[in-house]
C-alpha cells in the first residue's frame, strides 16, 4: 500500500521536472476539464444549478437534471430521485461514465427529473453565508453535520421546488451513512422518503479492511498534526489533479488505477481503463480532516455513533453525556434496497451483513466480484445495479 503511494509521490516529481514537453503533449479526453454542468450538457441533458444554504450557513451546489435527452416534451408527474456521493467524492461519481453507464444519465432518459448533490466541503461546496474556507472554523464537521443540516437542507429545497410528497434516494457509501443517521433520528424527513437506495451501504466498519483502519490507531496524533499545521481540509485543487490526469494516467495507467482504488478494493475486472485520466481530474472531491477522523473513530470504537469530542467534558458540552450518542439503524422507518459487493474493502461484507436485519430489507443485491467504486464506475454496473434501482423508481 505505501509503496503505491510512494511511486505516485516519485512520478509527480518526475513529471513536474520533465524537461521534454513532449511528456505533456498526451491526448486528452475533453471531459477531463469540464465543469459538472458541462459534463451534463456536453451529453444533450439540461442542467439546472441551484445553492442551498443549510441551518448552519454552509452553502451546498446541488445540480438538477429535470429531464432526460428525449422525453423534455412529456407532461405530468415524475419520480424525483436524489443522488449523493460518498467519501471524498462529489456529484461528479455520477456523472464521468459513458452515457449509457452513469446513473444520473440513465435515470433522466427514463423519465426521472434527478438531483445530485455536493456535501459540505467538497470542491463544489466550499462556501459560507459568513465563515471563510481558508479558517479553521469552516471545516469543523464530520459527516454527522452532513446528516444533521446538510440532508435535509437539501431534501426539503427538493421537495418544495419539484412540488412532490415523497423522493427516492440513492446513496453511495458515505451517502448511506448520512442517510442511516438522519432518517433515524429524524422521522418527519424520513416520512418523504418513498425508497432508500444504498449502494455499498456503510454503518459499522468494524471489519474494514480500508487503509482508513491503519490510520485509526493515530487519529488523535493525526488531529493535533493539523490543528499544529492550522488547517482542516483534505481538498486538492483540481488543476493540480486534471494535471495529473493529463500527464500520469496516459503513460502510467495502472498507477493512477492504485491511487484510485486504493480506499475501496483493487478488483479492476468492470473497470473502463479509458476513462481513468477523467475519474483523476475529477477526484477526490474532498473533505475535512474531521470527516476523516470521524471514521477512524468508528473503527476504533466499533460503534456507529456521533464525532467523539476527546474528551467526557466536551461531549457532555455537545451532547448531555460524557461519551457520543449511538445511531439506531432500527429507527430507519423507510424501505431500502441494499446494493452490496464482496470485493468491497470499506463496505466490507461482513459489516453490511450485520446492518442488513435491522432495516425494512426490500431487496438484497450482492455482486460478487464489485469492489467500493464498482457501484459508479464498472462498465456493467447498468447490467448489475441500474436496471433494479430504475426498475424500484418506477414501479
Amino acid at each position: 500500500m505505501s509503496s503505491a503511494w510512494f511511486t505516485f509521490a516519485a512520478v509527480i516529481f518526475c513529471a513536474a521536472s520533465e524537461s521534454s514537453t513532449k511528456f505533456f503533449q498526451v491526448s486528452l479526453d475533453p471531459e477531463v476539464s469540464m465543469t459538472p454542468t458541462e459534463l451534463i450538457t456536453s451529453k444533450g441533458f439540461p442542467c439546472e444549478n441551484y445553492y442551498i444554504t443549510t441551518e448552519d450557513g454552509y452553502i451546498l451546489n446541488t445540480l438538477r437534471i429535470p429531464h432526460g435527452r428525449f422525453n423534455g416534451h412529456l407532461k405530468g408527474p415524475k419520480p424525483v430521485v436524489v443522488l449523493q456521493h460518498g467519501l471524498l467524492g462529489s456529484c461528479t461519481h455520477f456523472l464521468t461514465n459513458l452515457v449509457n453507464e452513469s446513473l444520473a444519465y440513465l435515470l433522466a432518459d427514463a423519465g426521472a427529473d434527478v438531483w445530485i448533490g455536493n456535501s459540505r466541503g467538497n470542491i463544489y461546496s466550499t462556501n459560507h453565508t459568513h465563515l471563510d474556507p481558508k479558517g479553521k472554523e469552516f471545516w469543523q464537521f464530520s459527516w454527522d453535520e452532513m446528516a444533521k443540516y446538510d440532508l435535509p437542507a437539501m431534501i426539503n429545497f427538493v421537495l418544495n421546488t419539484s412540488g412532490v410528497d415523497q423522493i427516492f434516494y440513492v446513496g453511495h457509501s458515505q451517502g448511506t451513512t448520512i442517510a442511516f443517521a438522519e432518517f433515524g433520528e429524524n422521522p418527519e424527513l424520513a416520512s418523504h422518503i418513498k425508497h432508500l437506495i444504498a449502494m455499498a451501504p456503510v454503518a459499522q466498519v468494524w471489519n474494514t479492511e480500508s487503509p482508513i483502519r491503519k490510520l485509526a490507531p493515530l487519529a488523535k496524533e493525526i488531529e493535533i498534526f493539523f490543528k499544529v499545521l492550522g488547517t482542516g481540509d483534505l481538498n486538492i485543487s483540481p488543476t493540480i489533479m486534471k494535471l495529473l490526469a493529463g500527464t500520469l494516467c496516459d503513460k502510467w495507467s495502472v498507477l493512477c488505477e492504485n491511487v484510485l482504488f486504493v480506499l475501496g478494493g483493487y478488483d479492476y475486472s468492470s473497470l473502463n481503463k479509458s476513462r481513468i485520466p477523467v475519474y483523476v481530474a475529477h477526484n477526490p472531491g474532498g473533505t475535512s480532516v474531521r470527516d476523516i477522523l470521524h471514521w477512524a473513530q468508528a473503527i476504533n470504537s466499533k460503534n456507529f455513533q456521533h464525532y467523539d469530542y476527546g474528551s467526557a467534558q466536551e461531549n457532555m458540552i455537545h451532547y448531555g453525556q460524557p461519551t457520543p450518542p449511538l445511531y439506531d439503524p432500527k429507527k430507519v422507518k423507510v424501505p431500502v434496497a441494499i446494493f452490496r459487493g464482496d470485493q468491497d474493502w470499506l463496505a466490507d461484507p461482513t459489516d453490511v451483513k450485520w446492518l442488513l436485519p435491522q432495516l425494512l430489507v426490500t431487496h438484497d443485491i450482492d455482486i460478487p466480484h464489485y469492489e467500493h467504486l464498482d457501484f459508479i464506475w464498472a462498465f456493467d454496473a447498468p447490467t448489475y445495479i441500474y436496471k433494479e434501482i430504475i426498475k424500484i423508481v418506477f414501479s
